[in-house]
């Protein structure tokens, strides 16, 4: 086991869990990292305790010199790059190119956290002779952030820098699966100066989640992860009463036109479908081909050979997700699917214990086929066949997700009636996975979200925070109105 096992972050103190543990595994290799303690209500019940003991000090404290913390901690990001992205890397799966991006995002949207004080300065109007109006942003309180295993640092800081330096304080449940980033994470906040107990990490599995959804202390809870687990949390903890922002699976079509840029639609649309493995909400999974582009097919499959397991295309997370994704691939096939480029039973030299899906397409794939209609999931693409921009909306308006929607043309006029029509959050313009950078707010539609504002950006501050309304009068006036 390369690592000590791993245990909980409680008030600045790594704190056992229960002897209940799970294995961390590198998909890279199938060597042991580290285990997990799977925690249960108790562990929860602590943290919130310590966090709420923190909140009057840590809230008190001017947005200005909180946010002078989260300058250090970009720094510390900054300086250990290397080492955060190796660890990305062995947990996760990813290349170390993908980890390294993963990081210099994290970057960003502490960058982002740490320009708050300009950002929620407030407002102050004189709505009458002598009243004034103002509204300020407070903190919720303890809140708590539930992350996936796709980004075991970069979702983690979606949610950490703008909560905390908005004057929470938070409990984090990483992935049992990518536990490993989290307890850094608490190390580099703790080491930039932030209070203990201001943020903890429990880890844990659907127990933990469960706890936080139910503890009464937690104000507000933020989830990353499949549809049908973001449905379970946004009901159960709305059904306590608290805030929550859920963001769950995509199907994410790109629609491909006749007059689209041969190469770079080609070499895009191949990054797009298998970067990170295809373990990402925002990667392209369906291809609709609007009339002929044969051409353009051909030059796809071209690039999308270039992709190689181990080399520039990283692992999947675990055995099972390989078995599952495959699974997908000949199920299609047997339903009359045409197999252009085929990943399956890959074997990575030197790295035979990996979990490994190789590049996949597949054309002539029926909109009402499993694998057009959920999400895959790894670096799979399949392509459907559309004579028409509107046949080909169609399809993308049927989905059940709405995360992202892109096209590839010269058309401006097409580009334009694409953005307008396609049910989707995110759009992309000759853009395969169009990620809002910040200060825009990344967010979907539909079954992709569950919840009102979204999860970075400006828009999260209405989540993270609550608005407090001032009417102030101190001079008596001789003129009054309906508003004095």
């Amino acid at each position: 086991m390369k690592y000590s096992p791993l245990q909980n972050y409680i008030a600045g103190e790594l704190i056992p869990g229960n002897a209940n543990v799970l294995e961390v595994i590198s998909p890279s290799d199938g060597t042991l990292l580290s285990t997990v303690p799977l925690s249960n209500y108790e562990a929860v019940n602590k943290a919130v305790k310590v966090a709420e003991k923190a909140f009057p000090e840590w809230s008190s404290i001017p947005v200005k010199e909180r946010a002078q913390i989260f300058y250090k901690y970009k720094s510390l990001l900054e300086k250990y790059i290397d080492d955060l992205t190796y660890l990305v890397h062995e947990e996760n799966g990813k290349t170390i190119p993908e980890a390294r991006a993963e990081i210099e995002k994290s970057i960003e949207v502490t960058e982002y956290a740490c320009a708050m004080p300009q950002i929620i300065s407030g407002e102050v109007l004189e709505v009458s002779k002598g009243v004034e109006c103002r509204i300020e942003h407070f903190p919720l309180g303890v809140v708590a952030s539930i992350t996936p295993f796709n980004f075991p640092n970069m979702v983690p800081n979606w949610t950490i820098p703008n909560a905390l330096v908005l004057g929470n304080t938070m409990l984090l449940k990483p992935s049992e699966q990518v536990p490993l980033s989290a307890n850094r994470i608490a190390e580099l906040l703790k080491d930039a100066g932030l209070p203990d107990g201001v943020f903890n990490v429990v880890h844990g599995s659907q127990e933990v989640v469960e706890a936080i959804c139910d503890h009464p202390g937690i104000q507000a809870v933020s989830f990353v992860g499949s549809t049908r687990v973001a449905k379970i949390v946004y009901k159960r903890a709305t059904s306590n009463l608290k805030r929550a922002l859920t963001l769950g699976g995509a199907k994410n079509h790109l629609f491909v036109l006749p007059d689209a840029h041969i190469q770079m639609t080609a070499s895009n649309v191949a990054a797009s479908m298998s970067g990170c493995a295809g373990q990402r909400c925002m990667a392209v999974s369906a291809m609709v081909a609007v009339g002929p582009v044969d051409h353009i097919i051909a030059q796809l499959v071209l690039e999308a050979k270039k992709i190689i397991p181990g080399i520039n295309l990283g692992a999947v997370i675990s055995r099972s997700a390989k078995e599952r994704i495959e699974h997908y691939i000949t199920e299609a096939e047997q339903e009359g699917a045409v197999v252009l480029l085929d990943g399956r039973n890959c074997k990575v030299a030197g790295k035979e214990n990996g979990f490994y899906v190789g590049p996949t397409i597949l054309d002539h794939v029926k909109p009402g086929m499993k694998i057009a209609k959920e999400e895959v999931f790894g670096p799979v693409l399949v392509i459907i066949r559309s004579e028409n921009i509107d046949d080909a909306l169609k399809i993308q308006q049927s989905s059940l997700y709405g995360n992202a929607a892109s096209v590839f043309t010269q058309s401006g006029g097409i580009a334009k009636y694409v953005i307008e029509k396609s049910s989707a959050g995110m759009i992309g313009v000759n853009i395969g996975v169009p990620v809002p950078r910040e200060p825009f707010s990344f967010g979907g539609w539909n079954e992709s979200k569950f919840g009102v504002c979204d999860i970075t950006g400006k828009s999260s501050i209405e989540f993270w925070t609550k608005l407090k309304k001032t009417t102030v009068k101190w001079n008596p006036e001789s003129k009054t109105n309906w508003m004095n």
